[in-house]
């Protein structure tokens, strides 16, 4: 898989390329609001319910594979009569599906029926389709009839055709006519409901769900040829939005990334079952998007932690990208995905170098910017925070807002302020607009030198950050520089600043007697010294979320300092003792 990452050619990457993309808060208008508003009230009224009716197929056309493993965990739960999901659990005899009292994201991963994949991964279908078919005629018995929001969304009900197709055999073994003909009316009515809705969708995960639900629709449902032809080209026409030319969603969540891909090779799987050409918009989108999203793996193979997502563990990500068929190695350099690899030996070095997603992309975006992550071999050596849109439910609110927050990453943090705004309401605000980044290879080095411009309206200041990774892995040296922002003086005659280094779960710190360094050790004895100079060097407490969403107590190194009218500027190495 990284075969080829001492070959700085290897993704086209030119030396001194200076790459410039403009962000902005972008949010959803008040009339896009209320449009949208309107459109899901229409849902109830009679006009839509006439839409919805017709006739319902007696049986699919086939039965597609679902090319990934669940959840063992949440597999063996149903086994025991429970739902699980991010730390949240009901019994299902006592569960109320139609009232429920648990979170988004659980009542999502029930609407969507992700729970499927699960149970038959951990059961063979004898004992799995009973379980199935009971959750599914509750469910059928609280939202059949009443198309409303969630149960309905768009984007859940094509995830739902998705996971009623792949997992027929557990929904439809029933000998009861009159059950099996509701499941398949129902899964008609949804494949209406979506019809001339899919490209009202935000672009992104939501929207190719969507369309994905159509497609799935047209391909196993007969007399679906017309379908069939609508949604390609709306498939098409959305991935061109919603996926950058570099292989990256728009919303530069890996989270989004994790879920797009496998929205498209379940749909890819469901062309195989019908034996029909794939068309090339879904392959051309899976051949970029799983190398874009091995370039944020870290050495222990799994994801580093970006825009609200954790860390997808090894096992999650083989079984991902093996689902896939595609055999790739990770993308070093992605222009508009914005992530920078450094690879040398056995460091990673993985730098956010775009700024933040637009508001409309992305729900609990991040104020990221030029944060960076390091691994030596298997081992986290720094880290962000992680996880805001990832951790468990029980997660205090407080605490997942912070997540988001410029100081849960690993960069410069001015005047205790976030470099993009963080809102309440989930989006992102002002702030970053602009990221300069120029990058050269040789044999000595891999360098990066990148600056924004997220503080320059409100303090006077760029942040320019400059990371060498030296060719044989063992040093990163790096140099975190505030700058007079031209015509902006800088408000205040000091201004303070700290930069933050949060350090993995597995990492020991010793501060050293001069306090100008430390010594991070990591499980097996391997040894790095952090020195600095130009700021005082601390220790603070931290908290990373691990890969099940679980926030996990660590330290951070924080070197503070205060920024003249002039500017400031703090050089900073780490390099393995041993």
């Amino acid at each position: 898989m990284s075969g080829h990452e001492d070959d700085p050619a290897a993704d086209g990457i030119e030396e001194g390329k200076r790459l410039i993309r403009l962000g902005g808060e972008k949010g959803l208008s008040l009339a896009e609001r209320l449009q949208d508003r309107f459109h899901r009230l229409t849902w109830r009224t009679p006009i839509h319910t006439l839409r919805l009716r017709g006739r319902y197929p007696l049986k699919l056309i086939a039965v597609p594979e679902d090319p990934f493993f669940g959840d063992v965990a949440r597999g063996n739960a149903l086994l025991e009569g429970k739902l699980r999901f991010r730390g949240e659990e009901r019994a299902i005899d006592t569960f109320d599906i139609a009232r429920p009292d648990v979170s988004a994201d659980f009542l999502d991963y029930v609407h969507r029926f992700a729970w499927l994949r699960d149970l038959s991964s951990v059961a063979p279908r004898a004992q799995a389709a009973p379980i199935a078919e009971n959750l599914m005629r509750r469910w059928l018995h609280a939202h059949a009839d009443t198309i409303a929001d969630p149960a309905w969304r768009p984007d859940l009900c094509g995830r739902r055709l998705q996971f009623w197709a792949a997992h027929a055999p557990l929904i439809l073994s029933s000998t009861d006519l009159i059950y099996r003909s509701r499941v398949l009316n129902t899964l008609a009515r949804g494949a209406r409901h979506i019809d001339r809705v899919a490209d009202k969708q935000p672009i992104g995960v939501r929207r190719v769900a969507t369309w994905a639900g159509v497609l799935t629709a047209g391909l196993l449902i007969p007399g679906g040829d017309a379908r069939r032809a609508v949604g390609e080209a709306g498939i098409a026409k959305a991935l061109a939005l919603s996926v950058f030319d570099d292989g990256g969603i728009v919303s530069r969540s890996p989270r989004d990334q994790v879920a797009l891909i496998r929205i498209l090779t379940m749909l890819a799987r469901t062309y195989d079952a019908r034996r029909m050409v794939v068309p090339a918009s879904i392959d051309a989108a899976l051949a970029r998007m799983v190398p874009a999203l091995l370039g944020i793996t870290h050495g222990d193979h799994a994801l580093s932690s970006w825009q609200g997502g954790g860390p997808l563990t090894a096992d999650e990500l083989d079984r991902l990208v093996d689902g896939t068929g595609i055999r790739t190695r990770p993308m070093r350099q992605a222009r508009e995905w914005g992530y920078q690899r450094l690879a040398a030996a056995k460091a990673v070095v993985i730098v956010d170098a775009a700024p933040p997603p637009v508001a409309r992309v992305i729900d609990g975006g991040c104020a990221s910017t030029l944060a960076f992550e390091m691994s030596d071999g298997p081992h986290r050596l720094i880290v962000n925070c992680g996880g805001a849109r990832a951790a468990v439910a029980h997660l205090p609110p407080d605490l997942a807002e912070g997540l988001r927050t410029t100081a849960a990453h690993s960069t410069l943090v001015l005047a205790d302020s976030n470099s993009t705004a963080v809102l309440a309401d989930g989006t992102l605000g002002k702030g970053v607009a602009e990221v300069e980044l120029t990058r050269q290879e040789s044999e000595q080095a891999s360098r990066i030198e990148a600056s924004h411009d997220g503080y320059a309206k409100r303090h006077g200041f760029v942040h320019r950050r400059q990371l060498v990774l030296t060719g044989d892995g063992r040093e990163l040296r790096g140099e975190d520089m505030l700058l007079p922002a031209g015509r902006r003086a800088p408000k205040r005659p000091q201004t303070p600043f700290a930069i933050r280094f949060h350090l993995g779960a597995t990492v020991q710190v010793t501060q050293t007697a001069d306090g100008l360094a430390a010594l991070l050790r990591l499980p097996g004895g391997t040894a790095w010294q952090f020195r600095c100079k130009g700021g005082a060097l601390g220790i603070e407490s931290s908290v990373w979320i691990d890969g099940d969403g679980r926030p996990v107590a660590t330290q951070q190194l924080v070197v503070s300092g205060e920024a003249a009218p002039g500017g400031a500027n703090v050089s900073w190495a780490l390099k393995r003792a041993a």
